[in-house]
């Protein structure tokens, strides 16, 4: 692969990553906070993809003076056996390199799906506790993020929750046993570091629900919890009264737990 080509693969690889920071693309990699890194990674990339090929250009134009000098010292055999040698030393070239492209086209081509039901049971609750919780308005109801919901259910023993309606959003995950969980991952940082924050779901549930769709989920909390079969961890449960299906979020990915 020759700088030409080297240039045209950073270019193509820093004009994706400006188009998944321009767009919600970028949600499915990295969390919603790391935007401006990723733009100014695509910016970095494209302008050393330019500094590249206006080196090379640079460069070839140097040596077509300096060749063209030497074609009138030299004669016609030695420019051919020169010819010759540089069309080998091309032909050496290792063409798997071109391979290092492939990950750039799926890039580009395949929009991978948000972390699922299958990796959250697959997967310990990764529920910590806060340094402190906002304050909850004294009366009414009340929309949380799941994992502000689980953390207050489990290390504030429900305080402040008890009689309220509440409501929260997440996609379902079942067990073995087919028990519903409503679930949001949260990231640290990327998707590879993606880990489930789980609400157990008893009461009024739907009859059929369906793995990965997503729930908007209206109840009250309950002291009921259980372990996660995978680390222990604990599992608070929402009562439910109602629950509606609604669209994918715009970020799938919850980060609250860790704040």
């Amino acid at each position: 692969m020759n700088r030409q080509a080297q240039s045209a693969v950073l270019f193509v690889l820093g004009a994706a990553l400006l188009h998944a920071g321009l767009t919600d693309l970028y949600l499915r990699y990295v969390k919603a906070g790391l935007r401006p890194l990723v733009l100014a990674a695509g910016v970095v990339l494209i302008a050393t993809a330019l500094a590249t090929a206006w080196y090379e250009w640079r460069s070839r134009g140097k040596e077509k003076g300096e060749r063209a000098g030497e074609r009138e010292e030299e004669g016609a055999g030695e420019r051919e056996e020169e010819g010759a040698g540089e069309r080998e030393h091309a032909h050496r070239e290792p063409r798997v390199s071109w391979l290092l492209v492939l990950p750039l086209f799926a890039l580009i081509l395949v929009a991978p799906p948000a972390l699922g039901s299958y990796s959250a049971m697959r997967t310990g609750t990764a529920l910590q506790q806060s340094y402190g919780y906002m304050k909850l308005p004294e009366s009414g109801p009340l929309r949380l993020g799941l994992a502000d919901y689980a953390g207050r259910a489990v290390y504030e023993h429900g305080r402040g929750l008890s009689g309220r309606r509440i409501t929260i959003t997440g996609f379902v995950a079942l067990d073995r046993s087919g028990a519903p969980y409503l679930v949001r991952m949260a990231l640290n940082c990327c998707a590879a570091d993606a880990q489930p924050v789980k609400v157990g779901l008893t009461g009024r549930i739907p009859p059929v629900l369906k793995p990965d769709g997503w729930l908007q989920v209206t109840g009250t909390y309950t002291p009921k919890r259980t372990k996660d079969t995978v680390n222990g961890g604990p599992i608070p449960y929402l009562d439910v009264t109602e629950a509606k299906p609604v669209p994918t979020p715009r970020d799938p990915y919850d980060e609250t737990w860790n704040n």
